[in-house]
């Protein structure tokens, strides 16, 4: 066993560790168990991880083979086929983000290619783990143009018997974006479409983007936690800094995710965070999601408040006390389209007021609540609200907040500067406010 396997397993024992009572793992493990081994996760691993960070894959990969779990992995290579044309008087040349590919080069891509592929194996089986080498074989594929790309291929079909052979015999299969057209023909198919028409043949429960950076960078190189499409879309494409590269992959996820169900997500991140990102919903990098239009209402009149209702049913475990509803004296709503979030403010002594923010689990897994939380802020920045004080929400509420103050079973945050006096009116308003929902049983 190599010291980054240890190195890897010891930082998964500690995150486990801090999971209540294990719970969260056995219900991963447990869901994961009931799937075929082939459905469980497909993974994509950019060049730069290859060259850079290996030995972190490779423990990675080995841990989820101990615990009995074999994602198949989908490779490219561009650091490593940059240099390799280089080297054989080949310049490098790029239509919107794919990469032109004439005849002379196809060898050196299949070459190059063949070897990343064989050293991921290498480093898995040198972890302890299983890995099966499939550089070619899955990919059917069309060239999309010739004249423009050369030889660059669109995937039209996945042939899984190699793939489906290497999960059975436990290994987990490790395939290049090396294509062939239906006349035999090696073709070279971008990663993130390879992954696409992979995902799409064999809907997997996760699927997750490794990359050396860790996640999509803003204009300022930061990594953008998350991007729900629904409402981010356009506005990413239209950004001057964002690259054709980043919008190529940001359509490949998008085409990915509408073949999915709806609570379906990419996770983009480094391979050191590979276990949390599949075993629990946290995550360290850029979590990209099909999303929700989320909706922004003044009334009562235009939500459907029965479906309201069973999101706050769902999201707090309890229903509201008789009347809640007939009494709410509604400020504004922010709720998602399928109501799996929502946020509702009332006026209450002169500040806005956050009555409810509920969210669903599956949809804070999928970054909804903080979409939804994101657009409240920016509608009221003064924002005041209140939480039983042993919700296990209000870690995050906290992080939010610029003070709170706890009264007997009630803590009360706010954003914005105010002063203690100017604040008395609603922290007393606020502590006074009757239970909305019924007792816990």
């Amino acid at each position: 066993m190599s010291e980054n396997f240890s190195e890897v397993r010891q930082t998964i024992v500690q995150l486990l560790s801090h999971m209540r009572d294990g719970k969260e793992i056995r219900e991963y493990l447990s869901r994961f168990s009931g799937l075929d081994q082939a459905r469980f996760a497909v993974i994509k691993v950019g060049g730069a991880v290859i060259r850079d960070d290996l030995e972190a894959l490779s423990g990675s990969l080995a841990f989820l083979q101990s615990v009995g779990l074999s994602p198949i992995v989908v490779h490219g290579g561009g650091p490593q086929l940059d240099e390799a044309l280089a080297d054989a008087g080949i310049a490098t040349e790029r239509v919107d983000g794919l990469r032109v590919t004439r005849e002379t080069a196809v060898p050196v891509i299949r070459e190059t290619l063949t070897k990343a592929n064989l050293a991921i194996v290498d480093g898995v089986r040198a972890a302890g783990g299983q890995a099966a080498a499939i550089p070619t074989g899955v990919f059917e594929a069309e060239l999309i143009d010739e004249d423009t790309l050369g030889r660059v291929g669109e995937p039209t079909q996945i042939r899984l018997d190699l793939v489906a052979a290497a999960a059975r015999a436990g290994q987990a299969p490790i395939l290049a974006c090396l294509g062939e057209t239906p006349d035999g023909k090696l073709v070279n198919v971008n990663a993130d479409s390879a992954v696409r028409a992979l995902v799409q043949a064999l809907q997997p429960y996760k699927v997750v983007f490794l990359t050396g950076t860790g996640g999509l960078l803003d204009a300022a190189g930061e990594i953008i936690s998350s991007i729900n499409l629904a409402t981010d879309y356009e506005d990413i494409f239209a950004a001057d800094w964002v690259s054709g590269g980043m919008q190529l992959k940001i359509d490949e996820i998008k085409r990915l995710l509408e073949t999915l169900p709806l609570s379906s997500s990419v996770s983009i991140t480094k391979p050191k965070a590979l276990a949390s990102e599949l075993f629990t919903h946290a995550g360290a990098g850029t979590l990209v999601r099909r999303g929700e239009r989320i909706f922004a209402l003044g009334s009562k009149a235009e939500l459907d408040l029965e479906r309201l209702d069973g999101l706050v049913v769902r999201a707090f475990g309890r229903p509201t006390v008789p009347g809640y509803w007939d009494g709410l004296q509604l400020d504004h709503a922010l709720v998602t389209e399928n109501y799996r979030a929502a946020a509702l403010t009332t006026r209450l002594a002169g500040s806005i007021y956050l009555d409810k923010f509920a969210v669903l689990d599956e949809a804070r897994g999928e970054g909804l609540g903080r979409a939804v939380w994101q657009r409240l802020i920016d509608y009221a920045p003064d924002l005041v609200w209140r939480s039983r004080t042993d919700n296990p929400v209000n870690g995050f509420y906290f992080d939010q907040c610029s003070g709170a103050v706890r009264q007997d079973e009630w803590t009360v945050f706010w954003r914005g500067e105010r002063s203690m006096d100017a604040l008395q009116p609603v922290l007393q308003a606020a502590f006074a406010l009757p239970a909305t929902l019924e007792a816990s049983s």
